[in-house]
């Protein structure tokens, strides 16, 4: 694997290094600079929490989600198809640039694999496997010659045979493309492969096949999930194992959200309760693992508290607030959020003459996906619940646009916090992925009222 990778073991005699100033009392860092242990990470200043802060100057929530998220060093995404190769490059060199002129190094995700997101939440992507090795190119032509930390294509391994198994080759192949692609354009370049979590595994062949040995760097864990550090630790040192323990091959955890771990049920859509985790830093007390990271965005909605990717203030506030070491209860009380918790009103009753078209969209062995569009019946609606009956033993695994909780073969679908008001004649979209076969079509009701099916 040659001269392309940056040895390990220098790395971490910089990190000794570092320690050793620090002891003799030589200041590593001046006050107010946003800098990680070991290496000096990127602070992107244009983040939709940097935006929210400086456009709520006098909210009481502003002075925490400005310390504690949004100067807080994090990856920048590049999520947005444009078939415009030259504007891609210059979107990642507006990241990389700024990084390098800091004498910092920026952390990018590069999420474009074809069919993204098994079309749930995040659905998107290149349109076939031909215009992403292409867009591939343009994103690391962006990417500079300076270190630039590269989390390759979160859940794209995790879910390249359960979207649609016809194509788990050529997704594993276009990644093996992409490692490849970034070394060659940027030798300095630490291309880490997303791996899942500890709850949600990955196979090492799998890993092998999408060319973690010959082109990347290591793995990448708990990206937008929850998982204790510790348990993410001990998944990707074994996976390592797994691999042949390769000397050249560390790990990284995404540390942004996981400072009071997962929920009892692993809920991973927006759940309640969560914090900030260990701030990003390459001094993790390990040598296996080469750093924690902040992947996800700490504020931004994973789908059901809002749209996933938008940033949303009080998820932001609350993450920080139960942080160990966060500011705790602030003196005045923060204000509750524009939008109050979905399924928090009692729905208003339903007139009736509701209409739901059902489509399943996509199915595969042990799972599937289905869409549903709700048109509202005479009365207008500021809060709504769908209901509906899985009566073949399916089980939902996600659903977005509402917050779904499934009881025995009863699904409630309760409004999100950005759709409760339904106008009259109105319609709204929403979806569900499930385990199981879809069977017939489900009865659905509004508000406990029947719906007709479209």
């Amino acid at each position: 694997m040659g001269d392309r990778r940056l040895p390990r073991k220098k790395l971490t005699s910089g990190i000794a290094l570092l320690g050793l100033l620090g002891g003799l009392g030589i200041a590593l860092q001046s006050v107010g600079t946003a800098s990680a242990a070991g290496t000096s990470f990127y602070v992107n200043p244009d983040t939709q929490a940097a935006r929210w802060v400086a456009q709520n100057p006098g909210d009481p929530k502003t002075a925490t989600i400005r310390t504690k998220v949004a100067e807080v060093p994090a990856a920048t995404w590049f999520a947005t198809y444009d078939a415009n190769t030259s504007a891609v490059t210059a979107s990642v060199r507006a990241v990389t640039g700024p990084a390098a002129t800091q004498n910092r190094t920026a952390v990018v995700v590069p999420y474009m694999i074809p069919n993204r997101d098994c079309g749930s939440h995040s659905a998107g992507g290149a349109p076939d496997f031909t215009a992403y090795d292409t867009w591939m190119k343009a994103f690391a032509a962006g990417l500079g010659d300076r270190e630039v930390y590269v989390m390759l294509e979160p859940d794209s391994i995790a879910q390249a045979a359960s979207c649609n198994s016809t194509d788990k080759t050529a997704r594993l192949t276009a990644l093996s493309k992409a490692g490849a692609t970034i070394h060659a354009a940027n030798p300095k370049a630490r291309v880490y492969y997303d791996a899942g979590h500890s709850g949600w595994k990955v196979a090492a062949a799998d890993l092998r096949n999408a060319g973690v040995l010959t082109n990347g760097d290591g793995i990448v864990s708990n990206v937008s999930n929850y998982r204790t550090t510790e348990d993410e630790v001990a998944y990707g040192k074994a996976l390592l194992t797994e691999l042949g323990a390769p000397a050249d091959l560390g790990v990284v955890v995404d540390t942004s959200r996981n400072g009071n771990g997962p929920t009892a049920d692993a809920a991973w859509c927006d759940p309640a309760g969560r914090a900030l985790g260990r701030t990003p830093t390459t001094e993790t007390g390990d040598p296996r693992v080469d750093a924690f990271l902040w992947v996800k965005l700490p504020g931004e909605a994973d789908g059901c508290l809002a749209g996933a990717g938008q940033f949303v203030a009080q998820r932001a506030y609350d993450l920080a607030v139960a942080a160990p070491g966060g500011p705790g209860t602030p003196t005045t009380p923060a204000p509750s959020p524009s939008t109050s918790a979905p399924g928090t009103p009692t729905p208003q009753p339903s007139t009736g003459a509701c209409t739901v078209t059902y489509r399943v969209t996509d199915s595969w062995t042990g799972g599937y996906r289905a869409d549903v569009v709700l048109k509202n019946g005479p009365t207008a609606l500021t809060s709504w619940t769908l209901g509906w009956t899985l009566s073949g033993g399916q089980r939902l695994s996600s659903a977005w646009n509402v917050v779904a909780t499934q009881d025995g073969t009863a699904v409630r679908a309760a409004n999100a916090a950005y759709n409760g008001a339904l106008a009259a004649n109105g319609s709204v979209s929403l979806g569900f992925v499930a385990e199981g076969q879809p069977g017939s079509a489900p009865a659905f009701t509004l508000n406990g009222t029947a719906c007709s099916a479209g």
